[in-house]
């Protein structure tokens, strides 16, 4: 879920993608962003943050990932036409 508004996606909107866990960083990408009371909007989108990106820490477990943060940046890559 949105922490703050993203363009003109309130701060309530959900946002569905994927995760993968398999390397030194998490990896975090959107597909689709839902406004409260709207259809699913497709979109292109990373979970982001500084120098680090999304480090996971050592007592990550396989196929987790234990980041120092609870949330992270959202970048739109790229919208779908």
């Amino acid at each position: 879920m949105l922490n703050s508004p993203l363009g003109p996606f309130p701060s309530v909107s959900r946002l569905y993608g994927r995760v993968w866990t398999g390397g030194p960083q998490a990896v975090i990408r959107y597909y689709e962003v839902q406004p409260p009371e709207r259809e699913p909007i497709p979109i292109c989108a990373v979970a982001r943050l500084g120098l680090g990106q999304l480090r996971k820490k050592p007592e990550s477990k396989p196929g987790t990932a234990i980041l120092e943060f609870s949330s992270a940046a959202i970048y739109i890559v790229n919208a779908f036409r």
